[in-house]
C-alpha cells in the first residue's frame, strides 16, 4: 500500500480514541476507504464514525454491548459484530490492505498478531503487543511478509531516518521525550490527576498522557524500539526535547546525526505509516522555523523519573519482564486515575512487580499472557 493506498481499505482498531480520530481525519483526506472500526465501549460515538466513514463493519469490544451498537446501526447497512474473535477477523479480513491498531494496553495483541500473520500492512501506534511479545511478533511479520510501519512519533522518526540504511551503519537511536508536565517539579508526591492529565505539548488519551508524565511511555518506546529497529538497549538513548519540535534521531558511526522534525501533530505520522514511501500532501504545515526561539535538550532525570532505569532492565532481561512492567504500569495508572493511589506510587508499583518476574528465557505467547493475566489479578486486590 503505496501509491496504491486508495486500492485496499483500512482497518481501524481502536477507532474513538485520539488516535482513531486522527486517522480517521487522515483516511478522509488521502481517500482511503475504510473497511472496518472498532471501539472499546463507546458504542454511539462508534456508530456514528462507521456511518461517516462508510464503514462495513463496526465491532464493539464488549460483547455485552453487541445489542446497542447493532440498535444504534440499525439500517445502515454496517454489520455490527463483538468481542476479542471479531477483532481478529477483521484485522485478517481479505478486503483489509492496512491495519492501523491504536488499542490501548495489553488487548491490542491478538489482533496485531491476526493482522501481522494475514500479512498486512500493520500501522502500530499502541506500544504495548511489541513491549510484551515483539520477539513474536518480528518472527511472524519476516514469515508472513507482512510490513510493520510504527506510528508513534518517535518511532516514525527514526524509521524515516533510517530509511536505506543498516543497523550495523547506527552509533545509536536517540529518543526524544517532551519530560511532561512534571519535568521541572521536584516533589512528585502530591501531584493529582487533573495535573498529571495537562501534557504541554500533546492532546492524547488519558492513560498514554499519564504514561508521558512518568516517563513510563518512552519507558515503553525503548523496548519496541529495540524489536523495531533490530538495536540493542545499551545503543538507545533518551534525551528531553520540551518543544516537541525534534521527534527523534540517528546518530551514525561517521559523525552524522539525522533528525526528524515537525509540528506535535500525528496526523503526520499517521498519514506517513498510510502513504509509506511517499510522502504525500497532507493536513499539517511545517514549523516556522523563523519563530522558533530554541531548540534544547536535557538528559532525563532517573531518580525521580525511576521509568527508565526500569525499562532499560526489562530490556536487557527480556523474557518476561517487559510484559510484567507493561501490566503492572497499565494497572498502577488506572488505580491513579481512579483515584486509589498516589502518582509516586505508579513507580513503586511497577517495580515491586519486576522484582517478582520469574526468569524465561523464551516464553511462548501463551506464557506472556499467563504472565500478564497474573499481573492484572494480583494487582487488582
Amino acid at each position: 500500500m503505496s501509491q496504491d493506498h486508495r486500492s485496499r481499505a483500512l482497518c481501524l482498531l481502536g477507532a474513538t480514541g485520539s488516535i482513531g480520530v486522527s486517522t480517521l481525519s487522515v483516511a478522509a483526506h488521502l481517500g482511503i476507504p475504510v473497511f472496518a472500526v472498532s471501539a472499546h465501549s463507546k458504542v454511539d460515538l462508534l456508530a456514528t464514525q462507521a456511518r461517516a466513514c462508510g464503514a462495513k463493519v463496526a465491532v464493539i469490544c464488549d460483547p455485552a454491548r453487541y445489542d446497542e451498537l447493532k440498535r444504534a446501526l440499525a439500517g445502515s447497512g454496517i454489520r455490527a459484530a463483538a468481542g476479542p474473535a471479531a477483532l481478529e477477523e477483521i484485522a485478517a479480513a481479505p478486503e483489509v490492505g492496512a491495519v492501523m491498531t491504536a488499542i490501548v494496553g495489553a488487548a491490542g495483541l491478538p489482533a496485531t498478531l491476526a493482522a501481522v500473520r494475514a500479512g498486512k500492512r500493520l500501522c502500530i501506534a499502541n506500544k504495548e503487543p511489541l513491549v510484551m511479545a515483539g520477539d513474536l511478533i518480528m518472527a511472524e511479520a519476516k514469515a508472513s511478509g507482512a510490513a510493520i510501519l510504527p506510528v508513534d512519533s518517535e518511532h516514525s522518526a527514526i524509521f524515516q531516518c533510517l530509511e536505506n540504511h543498516g543497523a550495523d551503519e547506527v552509533r545509536e537511536l536517540v529518543l526524544t521525550a517532551s519530560g511532561g508536565p512534571f519535568r521541572t517539579v521536584a516533589d512528585l508526591s502530591q501531584v493529582t490527576r487533573e495535573q498529571a492529565l495537562k501534557h504541554p505539548t500533546w492532546t492524547m488519551g488519558p492513560k498514554i498522557t499519564i504514561d508521558s508524565a512518568t516517563l513510563m511511555n518512552k519507558s515503553l518506546e525503548v523496548i519496541e524500539a529495540r524489536w523495531l529497529f533490530g538495536i540493542e538497549p545499551e545503543r538507545i538513548r533518551v534525551i528531553i526535547h520540551p518543544q516537541s519540535v525534534v521527534h527523534s534521531m540517528v546518530s551514525y558511526r561517521d559523525g552524522s546525526v539525522m533528525a526528524q522534525l515537525g509540528l506535535p501533530d500525528m496526523r503526520v505520522p499517521i498519514q506517513y505509516a498510510l502513504t509509506w514511501p511517499r510522502h504525500e500532501g497532507g493536513e499539517v504545515g511545517i514549523p516556522d522555523f523563523a519563530k522558533l526561539v530554541a531548540l534544547t535538550f536535557e538528559e532525563p532525570d532517573t531518580a525521580r523519573f525511576p521509568s527508565l532505569t526500569m525499562a532499560y532492565h526489562a530490556a536487557r532481561v527480556g523474557g518476561l519482564a517487559p510484559a510484567v512492567m507493561n501490566a503492572a504500569n497499565e494497572m498502577a495508572v488506572a488505580a491513579f486515575l481512579a483515584g486509589r493511589s498516589r502518582f509516586i506510587d505508579i513507580f513503586r508499583t511497577v517495580e515491586d512487580a519486576l522484582s517478582r518476574t520469574p526468569a524465561l528465557r523464551s516464553p511462548s505467547l501463551s506464557d506472556i499472557i499467563a504472565a500478564d493475566a497474573d499481573v492484572r489479578a494480583r494487582l487488582a486486590n
